[in-house]
């Protein structure tokens, strides 16, 4: 059993040995399998928090958005539906550009450069949340992102008329400017999407591609490392501030935990799925130079394009996590 597998059962164990003492129950919707490192992840970071308040606080992790649509998991969050719960950030740039930084491409490529970005842009989207009623706990990037393809990719030109899998206004504008065809389809449907033929191509990570059996639709991986998106988890403020203050004070424990612990999954999991990805017979391979050079100058574009739209909340996150 693979070791983070091994986390996940040992996750889901303590849910069941700890919830016949709590007090209150929380539900946390997810969008993501419950064999995803992310999910696997807010296991351990609910079954530390029932272990630290000896059961006062239960959380259940509703995998694969099995309680609510990825779309709808902020707003189920903001109103109460929910108390806590965890998105893809950029999933809600439409609603404020900052929440795309972490998804301009070839702004930060490297887990030490996606963590510069993220302490560079924290504050602001607390801000954001915190005016919202929601309090940021904690947030995890995904491995790098790379494209799948059903054919050879060897510069831009290559991707013209494709039909390509967009989640985030930066996926659906890539896809404009390569002259793609985007098509929205969230995480969760894109298994269906790849066996239907909705959609031929897309950029994600390796642990996308492993969730959704990718192998069986497409046959190449481009490792562009473009970009290090991040899941960020939040709560309901109101329903954090019912909690009595020892409890808040582990959920914000077990938030620190989990923010480094997921940092380190995302890392070992990043060779882990590139390999299986390989071992299923796709074609995982660098890009060409032609194709770096492409997507340099589109993530050049996507940068000066998202800090005019983030205006001067955009400019200040740039500017310092490039003096970092």
């Amino acid at each position: 059993m693979h070791k983070l597998c091994s986390l996940a059962l040992a996750g889901a164990i303590g849910l069941a040995a700890g919830s016949a003492g709590a007090q209150t129950k929380w539900d946390l919707p997810a969008g993501y399998p419950a064999q995803n490192f992310h999910t696997q992840n807010l296991v351990a970071f609910a079954s530390d928090i029932r272990t630290a308040t000896g059961g006062k606080l239960d959380i259940t992790v509703h995998a694969g958005a099995s309680l609510f649509k990825v779309p709808e998991i902020k707003r189920a969050v903001q109103t109460g539906q929910a108390q806590i719960g965890e998105l893809l950030m950029s999933n809600v740039e439409n609603e404020d550009p900052l929440f795309g930084a972490d998804t301009v491409p070839f702004l930060a490529t490297s887990y030490a450069e996606a963590a510069k970005l993220w302490k560079a842009s924290r504050p602001l989207i607390e801000k954001k949340l915190a005016a919202q009623g929601m309090v940021l706990l904690y947030a995890v990037p995904w491995p790098p992102q790379g494209i799948y393809a059903k054919k050879d990719l060897n510069s831009i030109d290559d991707m013209k008329g494709l039909k390509f899998r967009a989640y985030n206004p930066a996926t659906s504008r890539i896809a404009e400017l390569v002259g793609a065809q985007p098509v929205t389809i969230q995480a969760a449907d894109l298994p269906q999407a790849l066996a239907t033929g909705v959609v031929n191509s897309f950029i994600s990570s390796g642990s996308t591609g492993y969730d959704s059996k990718v192998w069986e639709s497409l046959t190449h991986f481009y490792d562009t490392q473009a970009w290090l998106p991040k899941n960020m988890i939040f709560a309901n403020a109101a329903a954090l501030a019912k909690l009595d203050a020892e409890t808040q004070k582990a959920v914000r424990a077990a938030a620190v935990t989990a923010e480094e612990r997921g940092n380190k999954l995302s890392q070992e999991a990043t060779g882990f799925y590139l390999k299986e990805l390989a071992g299923k017979g796709m074609k995982v391979q660098p890009p060409s130079a032609a194709l770096v050079t492409g997507f340099k100058k589109i993530g050049e574009t996507l940068t000066t394009e998202w800090v005019k739209k983030a205006g001067t909340d955009g400019e200040a996150v740039v500017d310092a996590y490039k003096k970092m």
